[in-house]
C-alpha cells in the first residue's frame, strides 16, 4: 500500500472531556448521546432527520421526508424553508439581535465581529445589490473571494433571493475558475 511507506511519529493516546457544565449545555452530552444519535441516523434516516429539521423554520412544511428513486434522493419534499431566514431571522424575531452572530479572524490577527441584526442588515444589502443586478431565484451565482467576512454575507445573500451559489477560493487561476462556472 501506498501509506506504508510513511511512519508516524506522534502517537496521541490521551483524552481531553469537556467540563460537566460544558457538556450540559451541548447538542451531545456525552460519547453514549453521541452513539445513539449516530446510530439512529443511519438506521432510521428520515426519523431522524425529521426531527432535525424539526428545529427549523419551515414556511410550509414538507409533505414527505424522503423521496428516493435511485440515484436520486429528494428530501423533505413539499417543504419550502430558506436557510438565510434560519441563520438570520430567526434569530432576530426571538430576542438575539445583539448577540454576537459572527466572529471573522484574518491576518495578523485582524478580526471583525457582527451581530445577528449587523449580520441580517449586510446580508439584506448584499441581496438587493444581487436583485438589482438581475440575479433572481433559480439562478446560479459564482463567488471569487478569498476568506473574508464578505464571503459568508454574499452565500447568505444568494440563499436569501434562492439563487444557487458556488465558492472559488480568490487565489484560484483563471483556467480552475472557468472550470467551476461551467460546471455551475
Amino acid at each position: 500500500m501506498a501509506g506504508d511507506d510513511i511512519e508516524s511519529l506522534s502517537h496521541e493516546t490521551r483524552s481531553f472531556p469537556p467540563s460537566a457544565a460544558f457538556a450540559r449545555q451541548s447538542v451531545c452530552g456525552s460519547v453514549d448521546e453521541y452513539r445513539r444519535l449516530y446510530d439512529e441516523s443511519i438506521n432510521s434516516p428520515e426519523t431522524f432527520w425529521a426531527r432535525v429539521a424539526d428545529e427549523l423554520h419551515w414556511f410550509k412544511k414538507w409533505d414527505k421526508v424522503l423521496e428516493w428513486d435511485l440515484p436520486h434522493a429528494k428530501w423533505f419534499v413539499g417543504g419550502t424553508t430558506n436557510i438565510s431566514y434560519n441563520c438570520l431571522d430567526r434569530h432576530l424575531d426571538a430576542g438575539r439581535g445583539d448577540k454576537i452572530a459572527y466572529v471573522w479572524e484574518g491576518e495578523p490577527g485582524d478580526q471583525r465581529t457582527l451581530t445577528f441584526r449587523e449580520l441580517h442588515r449586510e446580508v439584506c444589502r448584499f441581496a438587493n445589490v444581487l436583485k438589482t443586478l438581475g440575479v433572481a431565484k433559480g439562478d446560479r451565482v459564482c463567488i471569487y473571494m478569498p476568506m473574508v467576512l464578505e464571503l459568508p454575507i454574499a452565500m447568505l445573500a444568494c440563499a436569501r433571493i434562492g439563487a444557487a451559489h458556488s465558492i472559488v477560493f480568490g487565489g484560484f487561476s483563471a483556467n480552475a475558475l472557468v472550470d467551476r462556472i461551467t460546471d455551475a
